[in-house]
């Protein structure tokens, strides 16, 4: 049905409060014990999770989790995520999991692939190499699951790995990006590839492919619903739909009445919140973040909604670095209040706080408790049995003295 109103107007507090509830911030905490049900419950709020090989605290993916529910086992979430038949890698935002029932939403992204918008590497080898990539789908489909490393390829390896990489490597992640194999991750985060049948079941598979403007309408009401409120740029990240075609697909959707149109005020851009978004009068959340969390990952986002200015400096060289190299924002309450530089030393069971950061005009005293408490809890989480804060931060002072 379409709608003939004016924007809603909505106060930047309250789009950042109905932000933070559609991302599940809000939701009763779990007992003592999590379960398939709590992990069901953050996939649909989040509607996917971002994947990311670097583990400075631990794999990327088990942070959103953790935020939103506190404690869990880490294998059982793997065990649901990769063998339950009820999620399966794909290219959506970045490398992600994601319900299989998107799966025909995201096979324009496919299409798209394999009409040569990709990297230019998988693209060249789909070109030049036909005969070689039938090959390797061939011994994919019968041996699976294999690694790549498993695969037959008689040429030398060499160099680094993101120059060196086998054409073996190379056709694989072309015959992923494009769906003709599935891919999971066991042990180590090491990724196996098999069938495309064997991760999206037949009932999934068969159904009908939407068309491209469809399918974007649907990944951008989905967009919006985990968002709960968002600008045109907010809303296409999530699914990485280009800007322009996302424009002309939002407003359709806003004619039907499936997001409605807003303006936040001190925003520059016209917004969208979704209709089933909630108002919370407030948020009561404690936790640190993964930089590849939907509440950060658009790095505008995060600032217009948080005034937080965020950039992820694993890339920079260290001399060059403002915060660390793997930094967590703090969230407590409504607000980003700090961040944390973070590592797990495994080897000897603790939690390293390289540094710590408050923003300005926070009460430290208060942040530095707060994050006291959520420090202890996550290296519970992470198998480790102290946490060691070093003095680098305007925080260090204030933290170092609560833990005293």
């Amino acid at each position: 049905m379409a709608r003939d109103c004016g924007p809603v107007r909505i106060d930047p507090s309250i789009a950042r409060r109905i932000a933070l509830a559609a991302q599940g911030f809000n939701d009763t905490a779990p007992g003592d014990r999590v379960d398939v049900r709590h992990f069901r419950r953050v996939l649909a709020r989040i509607g996917l999770l971002q994947l990311d090989s670097v583990q400075a605290v631990c794999r990327s993916h088990y942070l959103p989790v953790y935020s939103r529910l506190g404690p869990y086992d880490r294998d059982h979430l793997d065990r649901w995520l990769w063998r339950s038949g009820e999620m399966f890698e794909a290219w959506s935002h970045e490398a992600s999991l994601v319900p299989v029932d998107l799966e025909p939403r995201l096979r324009w992204l496919k299409d798209r692939a394999r009409s040569g918008d990709t990297w230019p590497g998988l693209a060249a080898i789909a070109e030049n190499g036909a005969d070689y990539v039938a090959a390797v789908l061939s011994e994919v489909e019968q041996r699976g699951p294999v690694t790549a490393a498993d695969l037959s390829d008689p040429r030398p390896r060499t160099g680094t790995w993101w120059d060196g990489r086998s054409d073996a490597k190379r056709a694989v992640d072309w015959l992923f990006r494009v769906g003709d194999v599935g891919s999971r991750r066991v042990g180590n985060f090491q990724r196996t590839y098999e069938a495309f049948t064997g991760v999206v079941p037949s009932g999934i598979r068969d159904l009908p492919t939407p068309g491209a403007d469809e399918a974007q309408r649907d990944l951008l009401e989905i967009a919006g619903r985990c968002h709960g409120i968002g600008t045109a740029g907010d809303l296409a990240d999530y699914f990485r739909i280009g800007i322009r075609e996302a424009r002309p697909r939002l407003a359709e959707l806003v004619e039907e009445g499936r997001l409605l149109a807003a303006e936040v005020d001190g925003w520059s851009d016209p917004a969208f919140m979704h209709p089933g978004a909630v108002r919370p009068r407030s948020v009561s959340a404690r936790a640190l973040l993964s930089p590849f969390a939907p509440v950060v990952w658009f790095r505008p986002r995060a600032e217009r909604l948080f005034g937080f200015r965020y950039r992820i400096e694993i890339y920079v060289p260290e001399p060059k670095r403002v915060y660390g190299y793997y930094v967590l924002p703090f969230l407590l309450g409504d607000q980003l209040v700090g961040r944390v530089d973070l590592k797990a030393d495994r080897a000897n069971g603790r939690l390293l706080a390289r540094g710590v950061f408050a923003e300005e005009g926070v009460d430290m005293d208060f942040v530095a408790f707060e994050l006291s408490i959520e420090l202890d809890r996550l290296a519970g989480f992470l198998g480790l049995t102290d946490v060691v804060v070093a003095s680098r931060g305007n925080l260090a002072g204030a933290l170092l003295s609560v833990r005293r």
